[in-house]
């Protein structure tokens, strides 16, 4: 395998951040000696989250074994996940927002046609349900834990709590027509043929999804992050990995 210097566009402050949880962390533990310092951890961790690399390529990259590169990426997710704020503290910040833009996103999986749970009749492939809550200017705000990407958007958000969190805080949530019979302050747009609908109701629709739209640049900011494009890991692990792209891209955006 050749190798080559390249670069990862992400901020120096998520490198620092993820350093210092990883040296606080092997002081803890009480760890002695490492093939890779702290910062090379961290490192490797953004070279897989941010590129996608395998761990075949982080290992000629780092001059690690496989095993190894598994065992440090791991390391270092775990560590990011628990840092990633809980609906509830989303909700706290979001209590200063106009309002927030709810949307569901689909994270592909090499899943095989046989695992209908993980199967997304809307968007005919494999992958888990992801739930994200974006401000008024569309920046990622939270992120939900992954589902198999056969639950509704609905269903989704019922079981996270999301509906229920923004109703006691009342704060009103503009989503799409996935979410009908949410209720509560999630805004929908008018139901029915477009051609039915009156001339109010026409411009209420567009008003809405010119509003909706930000939602997709806080998609786009979640699958920045390359590994997240096309997931070839354990399904029970998506979570972490999830979480810990929100952590380090909140630790950026800070």
């Amino acid at each position: 395998m050749l190798v080559y210097p390249s670069g990862i566009d992400v901020s120096s402050s998520a490198l620092r951040h993820l350093t210092q949880q990883l040296l606080r962390h092997r002081r803890t533990i009480g760890s002695r000696w490492r093939r890779l310092s702290a910062g090379r951890q961290a490192l490797l961790t953004l070279a897989h989250l941010r590129i996608g690399h395998t761990y075949a390529q982080l290992e000629a990259g780092f001059n690690i074994g496989t095993t190894t590169a598994y065992r440090y990426v791991i390391e270092a997710v775990e560590l990011l996940a628990a840092l990633a704020p809980s609906l509830a503290d989303a909700v706290r910040i979001a209590s200063a927002k106009a309002y927030l833009i709810l949307d569901g996103t689909l994270l592909p999986t090499d899943r095989i046609a046989a695992d209908r749970p993980f199967y997304s009749g809307k968007h005919r492939k494999h992958g888990m349900n992801v739930q994200v809550l974006a401000d008024p200017f569309g920046r990622l705000l939270w992120a939900s834990p992954a589902l198999p990407g056969a639950v509704h958007d609905i269903r989704a958000a019922r079981e996270h709590g999301i509906i229920d969190a923004l109703n006691e805080a009342d704060i009103p949530c503009w989503a799409d027509k996935a979410y009908r019979g949410a209720g509560g302050t999630v805004r929908i747009p008018c139901w029915g043929r477009w051609e039915t609908r009156s001339a109010c109701q026409q411009a209420v629709n567009r008003s809405h999804a010119r509003i909706r739209a930000l939602v997709g640049q806080a998609v786009a900011t979640l699958k920045s992050w390359r590994l997240l494009r096309k997931l070839r890991c354990s399904t029970t692990r998506i979570t972490s990995l999830v979480q810990a792209v929100l952590t380090l891209h909140l630790t950026s955006s800070g």
